[in-house]
């Protein structure tokens, strides 16, 4: 049902020895969207995805996936959930119509590999071997394994990392096509503009901390600069901005650029400049991308700026 939580961590903890890897982590996940956990190296980010697998225990907190505890429901989840980890591999001989039926046999799931091999667009490759796909192509049988069983919940673990753009867009629309039918896809990368374009939610981790949680766009317009319109004019066009306009002004070499708050501003700026007289070209306007807040909110935690509590930085969201 749309709404419903199907992934809950509450209060969650993952200690070794002194060292804190996970550090009171609350959030939740809904049927059907795809959310992304984000972080740099370290960050905590594979370990608390291995803790919602069941391939580790908390040291404290609780944690569901579709209303079972990973750590003692293991068999019953496997037979929901799929998951695709990072530089996923297989045996080198095997084609990939004879891996999804090995999969198949293995869960007691019945499935026709062409219409598997159809979903993630691999038809044309049903009988190359394993060794002879591309990687792009040995990640979307990865995909498809991990579809077998029809997957309520699938964990996709830097799914496009070494892939080459187009090989990514193809993984993209698999994804997309996973929302489209409901199943909800927990997406870690380290593409942030894959995060961007895929994601209806995200979570941005550091230390084992959620310093993040929202739209990819709420998270834009909390932590993101304002919009820039940038031009190309001598440093006299600066100048005359500056005295007629009551918006922000700068310049970087032969590169004006104005902070825009609202759509109006856009129309103010181009009839000053255009009263000026003084030459100018080239105008476009720009902002901040996740990419862009995701550096300088995780540059922020390295600095001490973010306190020393879970989500100490200000308007991060309930989960």
């Amino acid at each position: 049902m749309p709404g419903e939580n199907v992934v809950e961590i509450r209060g969650l903890v993952k200690t070794y020895g002194a060292l804190r890897a996970v550090d009171g982590i609350d959030l939740t996940v809904q049927r059907g969207e795809v959310f992304s956990f984000l972080g740099p190296n370290g960050a905590g980010k594979t370990t608390t995805v291995e803790i919602l697998e069941g391939l580790r225990e908390p040291t404290e907190g609780t944690v569901r996936v579709l209303g079972l505890d990973p750590r003692t429901d293991s068999a019953r989840l496997i037979r929901r959930t799929g998951v695709i980890p990072q530089d996923f591999r297989f045996f080198d001989k095997i084609t990939p119509r004879e891996a999804i039926e090995f999969y198949a046999g293995l869960f007691g799931h019945p499935k026709d590999p062409d219409t598997l091999l159809h979903q993630v667009a691999l038809e044309e490759k049903a009988q190359d071997r394993y060794e002879n796909l591309s990687g792009g192509q040995k990640q979307k049988l990865g995909l498809a394994l991990a579809l077998v069983n029809d997957p309520e919940v699938i964990f996709l673990d830097e799914p496009t990392t070494g892939l080459d753009p187009q090989a990514r867009r193809a993984i993209w629309e698999v994804v997309r096509s996973l929302r489209a039918r409901g199943t909800t896809v927990f997406l870690t990368t380290h593409y942030l503009e894959e995060a961007q374009v895929l994601s209806d939610r995200v979570a941005i981790i550091q230390h084992g901390r959620l310093i993040a949680l929202g739209t990819p766009e709420s998270i834009i317009q909390r932590y993101g600069r304002p919009e820039v319109l940038q031009l190309e004019g001598p440093p006299a066009l600066a100048e005359y901005l500056r005295r007629s306009l009551s918006l922000p002004v700068r310049t970087e070499g032969n590169q004006v650029e104005v902070e825009i708050s609202r759509k109006e501003d856009v129309l103010t700026v181009l009839t000053a400049v255009q009263a000026s007289g003084i030459p100018w070209e080239r105008v476009s306007t720009t902002r901040d991308t996740l990419e862009d807040v995701f550096i300088r909110l995780v540059g922020r935690m390295e600095d001490g700026e973010g306190g020393t509590g879970p989500g100490t930085l200000p308007g991060v969201e309930g989960p």
